[in-house]
């Protein structure tokens, strides 16, 4: 009698669904960087350089936008040959983003109108757009089981809420440094985070 030796298919502990974030995290780093770099250089009552008004929200501006673009190509492609109960997880995570920027939008609106203080925004938006993504990615990384995801978004949530207490331009060198520095050292790490799921 003959035996027919199969032999097992590679290990893997790579999940249906893991996302590979590295473009994402590397985007969001330089938007960071040059975004609220430009403004940490430019605002204050004493700024080191003159730069135009609508330089540091376009170079933040485009560097969330090819963010977002890899981000949202990373999930598509993280939910080919993923179950029906992840592939709805995906989605619901998705839309979260959407709901949480337009609540976001209603309450920093609603906090200069009372106040009667539109000047607020320059401080609100860049912090409470932080804090928003912060909180994304605890919940994305809980969903997941990413860890590093997970510890980013604990880092911007605080990084975020904890320059507001240095006031402008200060608070503008906490985002450049501390969240842009936070997703270049989370670009490195996905690197291994990945090599350990293959």
């Amino acid at each position: 009698m003959a035996t027919i030796a199969l032999s097992a298919p590679p290990h893997s502990t790579r999940r249906a669904g893991d996302v590979d974030n590295r473009a994402t995290y590397l985007s969001f780093a330089l938007a960071y960087v040059f975004g609220h770099g430009a403004a940490a250089l430019s605002k204050g009552p004493d700024p080191l350089v003159s730069l135009p008004g609508w330089l540091p929200m376009t170079l933040l501006g485009i560097g969330l936008a090819v963010g977002t673009v890899y981000a949202t190509v990373a999930a598509l492609r993280a939910q080919r040959g993923a179950e029906s109960s992840d592939i709805l997880s995906g989605k619901l995570l998705g839309i979260s983003w959407a709901s949480a920027f337009a609540a976001l939008f209603l309450a920093i609106t609603g906090i200069t109108s009372l106040l009667d203080r539109s000047d607020l925004q320059t401080v609100l938006w860049p912090t409470g757009a932080g804090l928003i993504v912060g909180l994304l990615y605890l919940g994305e990384g809980a969903a997941r089981r990413n860890v590093l995801h997970y510890c980013l978004g604990t880092w911007l949530a605080l990084v975020s809420t904890g320059a507001l207490l240095l006031g402008n331009p200060g608070l503008f060198w906490v985002l450049t440094l501390g969240g842009g520095g936070g997703y270049a050292v989370a670009t490195v790490l996905e690197r291994r985070r990945l090599a350990t799921h293959h």
